[in-house]
């Protein structure tokens, strides 16, 4: 019998600290808009950036350099590429959802 209360003692044991366990959080805490406008924003600042490093090089400003406006200049379209590549996908994702019969 003794046995037989241990381990109704231990199933117990388990069930309370089942009950005071908090809930998982979601994972990230971002939700899906909020992280597509930081993407975006990122892609902007990125156009942004090599713009203004093209001009400062086209002005003659010696802090720049050839090699530092043309990796800009290419890690900007290599961002955009990858956005419209997203959009893209996401427009198919969409399409195929709104083509699915309920």
């Amino acid at each position: 019998m003794s046995n037989i209360d241990q381990m109704v003692n231990q199933l117990r044991a388990v069930a309370a600290q089942a009950s005071v366990t908090p809930a998982p959080q979601e994972a990230g805490g971002q939700d899906f808009a909020a992280m597509l406008k930081s993407a975006v924003d990122e892609v902007n600042h990125a156009q942004l950036d090599a713009r203004q490093l093209s001009r400062q090089f086209q002005l003659g400003n010696p802090d720049v350099n050839l090699q530092d406006v043309v990796l800009s200049l290419q890690k900007a379209s290599l961002s955009f590429q990858t956005m419209v590549q997203v959009r893209n996908k996401l427009v198919s994702a969409y399409q195929e959802i709104m083509n699915m019969q309920v």
